[in-house]
């Protein structure tokens, strides 16, 4: 059974910053691109970053490029997003996504194959 774990989040200030993780188990971790989307409230989910399952390639959203970095240990079978010099419009549930596709597929909510349940950021100005 294929288990992502979110931790991480929590209230902070703007400008501050937080480290957010996700635990995978029951999957083969290094053949799985791992991506974080984000969903604020009354609005649709949306992409953040990604990381392709050896860890050398990454991809972000206009919106966060520069503010955070998404980073990846096989061996703990786990995935991080750094977030810094946060702003209150990042506040969101943040998820972790496995996708078993070759990298470079269209990092779409429907192109996951295993969500996490999420973890909540809040950002206060």
């Amino acid at each position: 059974q294929v288990q992502l774990v979110e931790s991480g989040g929590g209230l902070v200030q703007a400008g501050g910053s937080l480290r957010l993780s996700c635990a995978a188990s029951g999957l083969a971790f290094g053949n799985y691109a791992m991506d974080w989307f984000r969903q604020a409230p009354g609005k649709e989910r949306e992409f953040v970053a990604a990381i392709s399952g050896s860890g050398r390639s990454t991809y972000y959203a206009d919106s966060v490029k520069g503010r955070f970095t998404i980073s990846r240990d096989n061996a703990k079978n786990t995935v991080y997003l750094q977030m810094n010099s946060l702003k209150p419009e990042d506040t969101a549930v943040y998820y972790c996504a496995a996708d078993r596709r070759a990298w470079g597929a269209a990092t779409t909510v429907h192109g996951m194959d295993y969500w996490g349940k999420g973890t909540l950021v809040t950002v206060s100005s």
